[in-house]
């Protein structure tokens, strides 16, 4: 076991024998003495008293715009986790934020490489229990990463977690023809032949564009097809092989203004699955607002003292 580095960002060359591309990763050092604002005062320990290391963390990050959107809270919370004892190595993928490469060229297994990379770089420095924390999309990419990592996960902590692929990609893809009409009405120019309403409609669909094997621009984003295929197919807690097991522990956190929160019905079902499986599942609802897709930058005080709380019972 190496030294553990100190916190702070660094480009991490991904690939065999370290050749490939640079991923700029961030990653928090474990706090080693308590925190009274946050951890000290919860247990009654005195502000200062040593705090065991309680193992480490691997952020996967949300899709695309929603990355951009999440990076104050996602920041908030590993250096909560890291004040209480947690290791937090943050990485952004190949051809989003910071890393190296086009987002056109990002691929699901070239993500989950980089993952297993990161996670090689965690079983180097970090010692103790190895969570994966997936946030929105990242959740079903870490996921299927949890299937056949070495060494395998200790827990799943989930962020809003995307359930079904196609359905946030066509979500996505809303934002295509959206973006559209709204160009269309706030144009000055006199509106074109290709720009009226019958034209629109006879224009192939983003998916049909997809389906055709040609990529397409969403919201600043240039969307492959090999990409898109591969979020449609993805589902959280479809496991395979056949014999994969998921983590021991599943922390999963939805955020809602209602009065009275609930996970849909096929969440529910993942929820079953795993329970039926022998993993220990908890679902937390904490109160805010869809900080993924608010205009504004916003963060989830509560989410983070509610991860916190229920990774450090």
């Amino acid at each position: 076991m190496n030294a553990v580095p100190a916190s702070g960002p660094f480009f991490h060359r991904t690939g065999e024998a370290g050749h490939g591309d640079q991923r700029f990763c961030f990653f928090h050092a474990a706090a080693t003495t308590r925190d009274g604002a946050r951890d000290g005062a919860r247990d009654g320990a005195k502000d200062g008293a040593p705090l065991p290391p309680r193992g480490c963390v691997l952020a996967v990050h949300a899709f695309a715009e929603e990355m951009n959107k999440t990076r104050a809270a996602a920041a908030e919370g590993a250096r909560a986790l890291a004040a209480a004892g947690f290791a937090v190595l943050q990485i952004d993928l190949g051809g989003c934020g910071d890393s190296a490469g086009a987002f056109e060229d990002a691929t699901w297994s070239g993500w989950l490489e980089d993952l297993a990379d990161a996670w090689s770089w965690l079983q180097l420095h970090c010692p103790g229990p190895r969570w994966l924390w997936g946030l929105r999309l990242g959740a079903l990419l870490a996921d299927q990463f949890a299937i056949a990592c070495v060494p395998p996960a200790d827990g799943l902590l989930l962020w809003q977690p995307v359930v079904n692929g196609a359905q946030h990609l066509g979500q996505f893809l809303r934002l295509k023809t959206v973006n559209g009409l709204l160009r269309d009405v706030g144009g000055t120019a006199a509106p074109t032949a290709a720009s009226t309403p019958v034209a629109r409609v006879a224009q192939p669909s983003p998916r049909a564009d997809l389906a055709a094997g040609r990529s397409i621009e969403v919201a600043g984003y240039r969307l492959t097809p090999v990409l898109a295929d591969a979020i449609e197919a993805a589902r959280l807690g479809a496991r395979e092989p056949a014999d994969a097991r998921p983590a021991p522990r599943v922390r999963w956190f939805e955020v809602s203004s209602q009065a009275a929160p609930a996970i849909t019905p096929v969440a529910a079902k993942v929820v079953e699955r795993w329970k039926a499986a022998g993993s220990d599942v908890a679902v937390v609802h904490v109160a805010g607002s869809a900080f993924w897709q608010t205009l504004e930058i916003e963060r989830c005080p509560a989410l983070v003292d509610a991860t916190v709380e229920a990774l450090c019972p």
